[in-house]
C-alpha cells in the first residue's frame, strides 16, 4: 500500500461508518496537536483468498475522547505467503501511516507510538525471532513502537478488522 492508496481507500469510524481519509486526517491532526497521543497498527489475517490487512489509527489522552479508524485491503496470498513478509509488510503499512501524520508540522514523533504485532524476543511465538529486527525498522523511521502484549493498536484493534 503506498502513500496514495492508502490515502484513497476507504476508511471507517470504530463503528463501521465509512469516512473520507481527509475527515480521518483532520480529526487526528486536531486531537494529537492538543495534546492526545497517536497509536497506529496493522494485522493480517491469511485466508483461502488471501491475506488480509488491516490498519488502525487510533487517538488516546489528554483527558478527551479516545477514537479509532481502520482501513483494509485483500492481498493475493502469493505475496506474503512466508510470515516475514507479512509481518514485515505489517510494520511497513504502519510506518508509512506514521511518516504521512509526521508530515504536518503539528505533529512531532515523540506523539506517534507504532504498535507490532509480534511476541518479544525469546518467547517461543513464531513471530518473536523477528521482534528485534522489526523493532529496529520502526526506532530507524524515528519512532517509539511496542510489542506484545502492549501493542494493543494491531493485536486488538486492527486484529478485530482483519478477520
Amino acid at each position: 500500500m503506498d502513500l496514495v492508496t492508502f490515502r484513497e481507500s476507504r476508511w471507517y469510524t470504530g463503528k463501521g461508518v465509512e469516512t473520507p481519509f481527509m475527515f480521518v486526517s483532520q480529526k487526528v491532526i486536531s486531537r494529537v496537536s492538543a495534546g492526545s497521543k497517536l497509536f497506529i497498527g496493522t494485522d493480517s489475517f491469511v485466508d483461502n483468498n488471501g491475506v488480509t490487512f488491516a490498519t488502525a489509527i487510533c487517538v488516546y489522552g489528554n483527558n478527551s475522547d479516545s477514537f479509532y479508524f481502520f482501513t483494509k485491503s485483500k492481498e493475493n496470498i502469493n505475496k506474503y505467503k512466508v510470515l516475514i513478509s507479512r509481518i514485515t509488510e505489517e510494520v511497513r503499512r504502519t510506518i508509512e501511516v506514521a511518516d504521512y501524520f509526521y508530515s504536518f508540522k503539528e505533529i512531532e514523533s515523540e506523539s506517534i507510538e507504532v504498535h507490532i504485532d509480534a511476541s518479544p524476543f525469546g518467547t517461543k511465538n513464531a513471530t518473536s525471532k523477528f521482534s528485534e529486527m522489526l523493532k529496529g525498522y520502526v526506532k530507524g523511521a524515528g519512532y517509539e513502537c511496542k510489542l506484545k502484549p502492549y501493542a494493543w493498536a494491531s493485536q486488538s484493534v486492527a486484529d478485530k478488522h482483519s478477520k
